[in-house]
């Protein structure tokens, strides 16, 4: 299928060729019949896209310090990658469209294939041919309704949203400053729930439209026309809510709005403009400053628009998605008429033009439209054959291979931390093939292809289980599902990579060693990848043999997530240590050459904090304190080992040293932080080729992922874990 896309490094813009995406639960897949551009949002983001590298730091401030937090807790070479990988990445453009529904997906009952929906989201509603959209993302269109005209829902509720924050009344009068699209549409809103508008643009061309559309005058922001038609509307007293819907970097906006709200109004913040308030105006006239975010409740919440999860209707009216479906009846109904906003009405297939002539400048317009294809409301959904799953009894071979033959891979999953610290390494690594990229969203399945040189991308992991050809499978994905992934990878004869965590739950782990049993295959590798950093494995190295037992103090310095982050998903994706935590555990275990016997968790008051202690068996202990609350400046990982007389230091990969009868320290100057990433994809690559033993034993992948998760358990008990073995 075709997608329009966008390189943030380059600005190039181009319509690509990508994956169609997998239809998952609590879902539908849409094909697109119109999609509209955002003349405002898009269009700052293409015109960022085309800046120097200065220019775009200065106008993101908020991504500048965050690249300068992860300077200083990864160093400046890891941050480098992870920026540069991010810039020079194809991102999607879009969040506003309407289309067929073509496959619908388990746990969905309120459409079916055919019907036409309105659908939302800057990840789901994408200009592209077909988008998966979770279920409180999309809204039935009402009968009669066209689909060009259902295209403005998500546009339609922003400006939904922005007015029920400025809670008008009947009879009242409100500006509205900006007469772009959001603006427009405010105005219609404003104006069909009894509210008379005064609109303010530069460009007299909108002020007619908007006057013509309901508003009972327009003028320019500078002119005495405006304030003489607010005096005339209120007696002199000033509007009684203000909607910012500009943008740009001047500050008129909000000085314009202090001048002309009556005392103790309401100005509401819809979009991104310059917002430096002036203390008198404002005080004096004590202004109720408010910001609109975006289409309503549910916005940013994943469990609300991934998960599915409702706001009961008793404590919050107005969802992003009963907001969508109430915008979409007031078109239907004709209080709102959208047809006089659409501009410009583009094939699909001439985005690129488009998105030029509008960024030039040469094309002047409210809104614009893609049309996909003709007959759209009336396409079939084709039909999809799932392949069936062979097991097999069988023991899997694990004799070696020709030298000069090689490793041929796929991954499942191709998010940042598989582009970042796995594919750079194996991308030029002799020997070995990317044969197939396997994602469900088919952006960043093209992206990898394109910039690793993955032979294939697909959606289909049934056909790359089945693919003969492959040796083994890179399971990269969300932690949810890394279990089972793992399990039908196994049954299939792969040699599995998994990421960490291998199992969220005891009857995950439990389904992966059935299918280890029921398969023959053994053949699997978590990314424990701390073991093999080559400073952490030259300083075990000095340390040397230990007779009697040790104490180990491992300190990690998580820090806060970022708000959003799909870590923070507790509920599907576990808790924040489940899917850590096993890196830290594995490590202490490796150093102490033992696997633990029992666990011991406590937490601070609202689990920011934990503090895990593993007991092992000749008496050796370790202490893990995961901490969020920490320095962002202190490094992230501290470790301490200590045993017969010596101690030996790691400070987060950058250095080490032993004490003991003769000190040890390592290069003051490393080159960067190695995690051991490149070291154990070479340990895997080589058991591959070779047929060799699998870097980690099972049986230590098994206990580090018991530990894992018997550290929930402890929280919930408040008394060690034993871990007993079958």
């Amino acid at each position: 299928m075709k997608q329009v896309v966008q390189n943030y490094k380059s600005g190039e813009l181009a319509v690509l060729d990508v994956p169609v995406p997998g239809c998952k639960p609590g879902g539908v897949l849409v094909r697109s019949a119109y999609s509209l551009i955002s003349t405002g949002t898009e269009l700052m983001k293409v015109s960022e896209a085309g800046m120097s590298m200065l220019g775009k730091a200065r106008s993101r401030p908020d991504q500048v310090a965050k690249v300068m937090q992860s300077v200083a807790t990864n160093g400046v070479p890891a941050t480098y990658r992870k920026v540069m990988g991010k810039l020079d990445s194809y991102t999607p453009l879009g969040y506003s469209l309407c289309g067929v529904v073509e496959q619908v997906g388990p746990g969905i009952d309120d459409v079916k294939v055919g019907d036409l929906v309105a659908c939302a989201g800057n990840e789901h509603a994408l200009h592209a041919e077909l988008n998966w959209v979770p279920k409180n993302l999309y809204a039935p269109v009402p009968d009669g309704l066209a689909p060009r005209h259902a295209a403005f829902g998500t546009v339609g509720s922003i400006a939904m949203q922005g007015v029920r924050q400025g809670e008008p009344r009947l009879g009242e009068v409100a500006l509205v400053i900006g007469l772009g699209l959001i603006g427009q549409l405010v105005a219609q809103l404003l104006a069909a729930s009894g509210v008379r508008v005064v609109g303010v643009d530069p460009d007299p061309a909108r002020c007619e439209l908007a006057e013509r559309l309901g508003a009972a005058a327009c003028g320019d922001p500078s002119s005495a026309a405006v304030e003489a038609a607010v005096a005339e509307l209120t007696g002199g007293h000033g509007v009684d809510q203000v909607y910012l819907a500009a943008g740009g970097g001047s500050n008129q906006p909000v000085e314009l709005a202090a001048r002309l709200c009556r005392d103790r109004g309401r100005v509401v913040d819809i979009g991104k403009c310059r917002l430096d308030l002036p203390w008198n105006a404002y005080y004096e006239k004590e202004l109720d400053v408010r910001f609109s975010r975006s289409y309503g409740p549910g916005r940013y919440d994943p469990e609300y628009e991934l998960e599915g999860r409702d706001y009961p209707i008793g404590y919050v009216r107005w969802t992003e998605r009963r907001n969508l479906a109430c915008f979409l009846d007031l078109v239907a109904r004709g209080r709102v008429d959208v047809e006089p906003l659409v501009s410009h009405v583009a094939d699909f297939d001439d985005a690129v033009e488009t998105y030029q002539r509008l960024k030039d400048g040469d094309l002047k317009a409210v809104a614009v439209l893609f049309r996909y294809l003709e007959h759209a409301a009336e396409a079939q959904a084709p039909a999809v054959t799932v392949p069936a799953v062979k097991r097999s009894g069988d023991s899997v071979s694990t004799s070696g291979r020709a030298a000069s033959t090689p490793v041929r891979l796929a991954f499942v999953g191709a998010g940042n931390y598989a582009t970042s610290m796995l594919l750079p390494h194996l991308a030029q690594r002799d020997g070995v093939e990317l044969s197939t990229v396997v994602t469900t969203t088919a952006l960043s399945a093209a992206n990898a292809q394109r910039k690793f040189g993955f032979a294939e991308a697909t959606t289909d992991l049934d056909a790359v289980l089945g693919d003969k050809s492959i040796d083994a499978v890179f399971v990269v994905t969300r932690h949810s599902s890394h279990a089972e992934l793992t399990r039908r990878a196994l049954l299939a004869g792969k040699t599995v990579f998994v990421e960490k965590p291998l199992a969220l739950t005891e009857d995950e782990l439990a389904g992966v060693l059935a299918a280890v049993e029921e398969s023959g295959n053994d053949r699997l590798q978590v990314g424990f990848n701390r073991r093999f950093a080559p400073l952490l494995q030259e300083a075990r190295k000095q340390f040397g043999a230990r007779t009697g037992p040790a104490s180990l103090r491992y300190l990690v310095n998580a820090g806060r997530l970022d708000h959003g982050s799909w870590y923070l998903q507790q509920g599907t994706e576990g808790s924040r240590f489940a899917g850590e935590g096993g890196h830290f555990i594995d490590t202490a275990s490796w150093l102490l050459e033992a696997d633990p016997v029992s666990v011991y968790a406590i937490t601070t008051p609202g689990n920011e904090d934990l503090q895990v202690v593993l007991r092992y068996p000749d008496g050796s202990n370790a202490t893990i304190s995961y901490v969020t609350t920490g320095a962002p400046g202190f490094p992230k990982e501290t470790l301490d080992l200590v045993a017969d007389g010596k101690v030996l230091r790691l400070d987060d990969f950058v250095r080490a040293s032993v004490y003991s009868r003769k000190r040890w320290v390592s290069s003051r100057l490393p080159k960067a932080r190695d995690k051991g990433q490149s070291a154990e994809l070479a340990a895997f690559i080589k058991a591959v080729r070779t047929g060799g033993p699998m870097p980690v034993p099972l049986e230590s992948l098994v206990t580090t992922t018991a530990a894992t998760l018997a550290v929930q358990t402890g929280l919930a008990g408040g008394v060690p874990v034993t871990l007993a073995r079958a």
